[in-house]
């Protein structure tokens, strides 16, 4: 906490890559996207989705010790038996998601143009779940992630392709990337000045990750959490550590954040569900 509380002294600005009031969509991604390129030069472009094990090869090394045994392998079987039992009315969560919710996280969040917002895999199933008269699910912890961790787990290697289809979809964009780099909370850091200007440097022991490739490996197993949780819970737990009033989880805040920094790594593999510490 000493080492955030000078990074927050220290920074002044986020010095990352620019990105303008009004800009294109398409180009802030192709800025964001060539920024850690440029950082990280000898970085694959498709490693970014491991995060910070991406960019530091003894914390590799362990990560890739723990995933061969993970500790969230319960949890895939766990949601593949939920995903495929009937509801008490007889239908099920394939009457609601394409496919039968296999193999499609890749396509979320988007955007419901005829709701005029965004709407993320969490906030799906709950839908689904109350449209058939079930109660909805603890949305940071619990059932859902075992659900989100079989379709996350069925979607590995599919590439994350998220669209913004309209004007109110670029606006949710705009909301979500003013969210990211706008200071907050009693040590004044926006999400930017962790995940862009900072990532590589070290807080204490641990290293900052780069902020492309955070959207493809939710669920994660967090070593912190000792279980699988959502990432709006991760958002609220950012929020929480820069001193700041976290939004509860899918928040308009959140799902426009989340369709911002999505959409910021299109192009990259899925390969959820993940283990982090």
């Amino acid at each position: 906490m000493r080492k955030l509380l000078a990074i927050a002294a220290a920074v002044s600005f986020v010095v990352g890559p620019a990105v303008t009031a009004h800009a294109d969509p398409a180009a802030d991604q192709a800025t964001f996207q060539n920024y850690f390129k440029q950082k990280f030069p000898n970085v694959k472009f498709a490693d970014f989705s491991n995060g910070v094990y991406a960019i530091d090869a003894d914390s590799r090394s362990q990560w890739q010790a723990i995933e061969e045994f993970p500790p969230y392998e319960a949890a895939i079987e766990d949601g593949e038996r939920m995903l495929k039992t009937p509801f008490a009315n007889g239908k099920s969560y394939a009457d609601c998601l394409e496919n039968g919710g296999i193999g499609i996280a890749h396509k979320y969040p988007y955007f419901d143009t005829t709701k005029n917002e965004v709407v993320t895999l969490p906030l799906a199933i709950n839908e689904c779940r109350k449209k058939n008269g079930e109660k909805a699910l603890n949305l940071n912890r619990g059932d859902i992630t075992s659900l989100l961790a079989y379709i996350a787990f069925s979607s590995r290697g599919k590439t994350t392709s998220v669209e913004i289809p309209n004007d109110a979809a670029k606006a949710a964009f705009e909301s979500g990337k003013k969210y990211y780099y706008t200071r907050r909370g009693q040590l004044n850091m926006a999400c930017a000045h962790c995940h862009v200007d900072n990532a590589g440097k070290r807080i204490r022991a641990d290293l900052l990750s780069p902020s492309v490739g955070h959207t493809t490996h939710w669920p994660v197993f967090r070593g912190a959490w000792d279980e699988l949780g959502t990432l709006h819970r991760r958002f609220a737990g950012c929020n929480e550590q820069v001193r700041a009033k976290a939004s509860a989880p899918e928040s308009t805040e959140y799902r426009n954040l989340e369709y911002f920094l999505t959409y910021m790594s299109n192009g990259l593999p899925m390969n959820g569900p993940a283990f982090r510490k």
